[in-house]
């Protein structure tokens, strides 16, 4: 049985044969640390990293490559950004659409004294801009939120609020886990003070490799998480207050960061567009299967065209368990999804679908209309009544 991949919202899959090769290549011919070796290949893989960081910087239109920052993932990156900057007594304005990668460190941190605002988003995921302002209040330092929704693939209005934290001297934080390397998001444009990525999805890397990009005046704002060894100014215990060893103590996913910088440089060459084109094509090829079922036991959570989304549909299946459904859909079909809350309980909150959840189908570079065609039909057997 042919396996259809269809949840690369967690992880795109498969990986371009370039990521694969270069981590190889670099394990098995060099394998060398960076700022801590005196000899060539230490110098090739810190020419690589560096490079690395120049294609992220472009990617974003980020001011400086040098304030490009590795971490393991974008939970991590969100982590440091959040509890190094905000303080007891200060707000923060969120969505209701967001990831527990943002709302988890934002209860922890409600503990320690610091607010937080939800911005209440409409039943499709939809936020009105107009709702930002109630929300304002005189301890307000930030806005964090996430430029797309994992769970039903809407678009935030990023742009529009980054002009609102512009106008109301606001911090702008941007998770885009679900959008980076599909859909243009540019810092300078949007007035995105810190940028949160992450490796394994649109930008087409391993697992274990993320960061978070600054604007200068964020750098000196951020307490560091982590402290440690840079390989830089030894002759101190004191943390580095130059970037990026501010935020990089330890030994960095080098591995990581070059398969990463292999799938940057295999966009380029597709580039996002075509990606965009092609993962939106499939989104309304398989929006229009659904609704064309007229099955009432069907039902897409969240915006039902493809406007201003993302190519990630979730389906809530009223008559069947769907974990059931899932299991199934592996089993005799051999179609991979993700079911259940997606880690976002506010997002599903706001869709309607908690505390049951969804199945989420999420589609990628490599998919067809044939998977679709399959997908539809197994989703209208597995849902009939019996």
């Amino acid at each position: 049985m042919r396996k259809i991949y269809l949840d690369n919202a967690s992880t795109t899959f498969p990986k371009p044969k370039q990521v694969a090769e270069a981590m190889y290549q670099y394990m098995t011919q060099v394998g060398s640390n960076i700022s801590r070796g005196g000899y060539s290949s230490a110098y090739r893989t810190e020419e690589l990293v560096y490079e690395t960081r120049q294609n992220l910087a472009e990617l974003f239109n980020a001011t400086d490559c040098k304030n490009v920052i590795f971490t393991k993932n974008i939970t991590e990156s969100l982590n440091v950004i959040l509890k190094g900057f905000l303080k007891p007594g200060d707000h923060v304005i969120t969505s209701s659409m967001e990831h527990n990668a943002v709302m988890r460190p934002l209860v922890q941190l409600q503990e320690k004294g610091v607010s937080f605002t939800r911005v209440p988003c409409n039943v499709d995921g939809t936020m009105d801009i107009k709702k930002l302002e109630p929300c304002l209040q005189q301890n307000t330092k930030m806005i964090v939120m996430t430029n797309a929704s994992n769970v039903c693939g809407t678009v935030l209005p990023i742009k529009e609020v980054g002009r609102f934290c512009h106008e109301h001297d606001l911090k702008f934080v941007v998770d885009t886990a679900q959008t980076a390397g599909v859909n243009a998001v540019d810092m300078q444009e949007m007035y995105i003070d810190a940028l949160a990525f992450t490796g394994h999805k649109g930008l087409l890397g391993p697992q274990g490799i993320g960061g978070f990009i600054l604007q200068e005046n964020m750098i000196d704002k951020i307490e560091p998480l982590i402290s440690g060894g840079t390989g830089s100014i030894s002759h101190t215990e004191q943390v580095p207050h130059f970037m990026p060893d501010r935020f990089e103590a330890g030994t960095m996913n080098l591995p990581g960061i070059i398969g990463l910088n292999a799938g940057l440089n295999w966009l380029k060459d597709i580039t996002m567009e075509k990606i965009k084109e092609h993962e939106l094509n499939l989104t309304k090829y398989f929006i229009d299967g659904i609704i064309s079922l007229d099955d009432e036991n069907i039902q897409i959570a969240g915006k039902k065209d493809i406007s201003g989304r993302m190519g990630v549909v979730s389906v809530f299946i009223k008559n069947k368990e769907m974990a059931q459904i899932a299991y199934e859909l592996d089993e005799k079909y051999g179609i991979m999804t993700r079911v259940g809350l997606h880690c976002a309980p506010s997002a599903h909150k706001t869709l309607g679908t908690y505390p049951k959840g969804t199945i989420r189908f999420s589609f990628g570079w490599w998919n067809t209309k044939e998977d679709i065609d399959i997908a539809i039909d197994a989703l209208a057997n597995l849902t009939k009544d019996k």
